[in-house]
């Protein structure tokens, strides 16, 4: 992925920046003690499996903490002025761990730290899931919380089995979760529609201060796990639809999952060259593919219809 960024011949507009471990404090703004204290038990041990898809490895809570803390650093860094946008390349991912519990290759939920630290601060945040997969764990923590909209694009019928049409919200977040379960092989006309008529006008709708992204790339059509068909080129124009929806400096992206190599090289450097202004597109963005009406349904249900 850091070879596909350098490939875009960004070069010196990239700032460069190392992740801090994130603190007890930030992770408990998101996830219950219980589940905290069990990484913590089974880091000492060793590592071991957590669930059928998640296992820790020696190094991997030390990676866990750095991952969930790269987008404070990024928060800090954006705040004082040292780029105008941000990408952290991280693993383990996270938007599959909710705040109980891991699932599918996650063990914190990284995007969700740096909304409740953002909303905590009294930031209204708009999270934004390209990932192949729907992102349960962030919908889990936000789905009554009015502060953060949680928008997912996503395959469907796919892991984890979540992410319907009708999950909205509930409570203080009703009409804040927003789905859009596509079906196999949507294509990357789909999801230009799905931004221009149903991401985009929620995203102004709710007028967020801070864009967060769950950038996976494995929607891309070279990956292994997923049935989508993006390519490079398509991620180009995803990101590019949502740079200018909030101020200079208050846009941060993270990487999720994508699962072929040499997809993710590129995907990666399109988004991110797109996200710093810069066409960069080494394949041809794709169309004809299904799933316009799935996005005209919700376009209807959540009221964004002109």
């Amino acid at each position: 992925m850091l070879d596909g960024i350098d490939a875009a011949g960004l070069g010196d507009a990239l700032v460069r920046r190392a992740p801090l471990p994130v603190d007890d404090v930030d992770l408990l703004r998101v996830h219950r003690s219980d589940h905290v204290e069990a990484l913590v038990e089974l880091d000492a041990a060793g590592g071991g499996r957590l669930d059928p898809d998640t296992t820790m490895g020696p190094g991997s809570w030390q990676a866990a903490r750095l991952a969930a803390g790269a987008g404070l650093v990024a928060i800090d860094g954006l705040r004082n002025g040292d780029a105008e946008v941000a990408f952290c390349a991280v693993r383990p991912p996270g938007h599959h761990a909710t705040p109980t519990r891991t699932m599918g290759f996650c063990l914190l939920n990284n995007v969700a730290v740096a909304a409740a630290s953002l909303a905590d601060a009294g930031e209204r945040v708009a999270i934004v899931d390209i990932d192949a997969h729907h992102g349960n764990g962030t919908q889990d923590a936000f789905v009554a919380d009015g502060r953060v909209l949680f928008v997912s694009c996503h395959q469907w019928p796919l892991y984890p089995g979540t992410g319907a049409v009708d999950e909205v919200g509930t409570g203080d977040g009703l009409g804040t979760t927003i789905n859009v379960p596509l079906p196999t092989g949507a294509a990357g006309d789909t999801y230009r529609y799905a931004m221009d008529v149903l991401v985009v006008p929620a995203v102004e709708r709710f007028a967020p201060d801070w864009i967060l992204v769950s950038a996976g790339f494995d929607a891309h059509r070279a990956d292994p796990l997923t049935d989508l068909g993006l390519s490079a080129g398509d991620y180009a124009d995803l990101m590019g639809r949502l740079t200018g929806l909030v101020p200079t400096g208050r846009l941060i992206a993270f990487l999720e999952g994508g699962y072929d190599l040499g997809a993710l090289a590129d995907s990666a450097g399109a988004f991110v060259a797109a996200a710093l202004g810069v066409r960069y597109s080494p394949e041809a963005t794709t169309s004809d593919g299904p799933g316009r009406h799935v996005v005209d349904a919700q376009v209807v249900r959540h009221g964004l219809a002109s």
